[in-house]
């Protein structure tokens, strides 16, 4: 069962290091501001928390900085630690749930979790110049879970892949599999 408690806390320090004048800026996510990331980072963890207690909701998590909550710097970190204690309970991993409109097995969900928190607190860092590490196995799961889709990957959920080194670390190897290139930094 995998704990989403480690790349939670790890996405909340980031968003703690985030100044108002970083809100603009580019991230990785092409068009997708950091008031955009962090908007997407709030929306996905609750509806993925929704989904880990099976009443999912309708929409999806938008990128509009529009949609940043006004108290964004507490609702964030919030959402991101009810998410975690949410996949904690053995019985959000049972049976099947939806997040998104997107119908899946449950177990299968809790790694999309994943994978959301972990690749945009990614972008979220790189963006805003802070430091980012997230557990190797949490990275691994990710990985595996990009490369299930082999090069037929659904429009949208990732760019193309970015060659990365066998020996390269867990999350740069992630970030490849997603189309990010891990040394990306934001235009000076």
């Amino acid at each position: 069962m995998l704990d989403l408690g480690p790349a939670a806390t790890a996405v909340a320090r980031v968003v703690a290091g985030v100044r108002d004048d970083q809100l603009s800026a580019p991230t990785p996510c092409e068009g997708t501001s950091v008031a955009g990331v962090l908007g997407h980072l709030a929306g996905l963890a609750y509806a993925f928390r929704m989904a880990a207690e099976k009443t999912p909701v309708d929409g999806t998590a938008s990128t509009d900085p529009a949609h940043l909550p006004a108290d964004w710097r507490t609702y964030v970190p919030a959402q991101l630690d009810a998410l975690a204690a949410a996949w904690r309970d053995p019985a959000a991993h049972e049976g099947a749930t939806a997040a998104g409109g997107v119908e899946m097995p449950a177990e299968v969900a809790a790694v999309v979790a994943l994978d959301e928190v972990v690749v945009h607190g990614w972008d979220l860092a790189v963006a805003t110049g802070q430091p980012y590490a997230v557990d190797d196995a949490s990275a691994e799961a990710c990985r595996a879970f990009a490369d299930s889709f082999g090069d037929d990957r659904p429009p949208g959920l990732y760019g193309p892949r970015v060659p990365v080194p066998d020996g390269a670390p867990a999350l740069d190897r992630l970030l490849g599999a997603t189309g990010r290139h891990p040394g990306w930094r934001p235009p000076a």
